[in-house]
């Protein structure tokens, strides 16, 4: 769908220089999705890998990430090789709704109620990122606590568009529960995309 070069805004990367590659295509349908634009993959025009490697040689970024729209809908192997190949770490940020292929420095997952995240997934992930949008998002955000390695990276994440409103009970969870932490959007305070 698109590319670009910014600063990673969430999770354990944040404030750091990346380049986004954000792949068309998305069966997973959150309801407070940023980027519904990418969910119909017939939308974007077809970029080729050896495209991508042309825009990445001249990249400063050491981390590319891989993104969506749901990145694991496709065979990533050839994609994560190129990335790799130039030197360049490999991060992918997905709803582990489907297999995960590639090789892969960084795994953010993101479980979603709408279509579940994959047991294998959950279990290598290095970041398990929940976004907090109600209350009993963090029943849900709990249920994955034995279900990912012990050195994976719990946090949460509050929604947008609910954030100011939410922000209160996710500090007071994180003060209860201390494995936890908390992400925030970075990207939309620093008014990059």
């Amino acid at each position: 769908m698109e590319r670009f070069y910014t600063i990673q805004g969430e999770g354990f990367h944040q404030g750091k220089a990346a380049y986004f590659i954000r792949l068309a295509g998305c069966t997973v349908g959150c309801t407070w999705c940023d980027v519904k634009e990418s969910w119909d993959a017939e939308d974007h025009e077809l970029i080729s890998i050896q495209k991508l490697k042309q825009d990445l040689k001249h990249c400063k970024a050491e981390i590319v990430v891989v993104t969506g729209g749901e990145p694991t809908m496709y065979n990533l192997s050839a994609l994560t090789e190129m990335i790799a190949s130039l030197g360049k770490r490999c991060h992918i940020e997905t709803s582990g709704a489907f297999p995960i292929t590639g090789n892969w420095d960084w795994i953010c997952l993101s479980p979603k109620k709408f279509k579940k995240a994959l047991p294998e997934n959950l279990a290598i992930c290095n970041e398990l990122k929940v976004i907090i949008a109600h209350k009993n998002d963090f029943r849900f955000a709990q249920k994955f606590e034995s279900q990912v390695a012990s050195s994976s990276i719990l946090y949460l994440q509050p929604e947008w568009s609910t954030a100011e409103e939410l922000m209160p009970e996710i500090i007071s969870f994180v003060k209860d529960n201390p494995k936890y932490r908390i992400s925030l959007q970075i990207h939309k305070y620093l008014n990059v995309p």
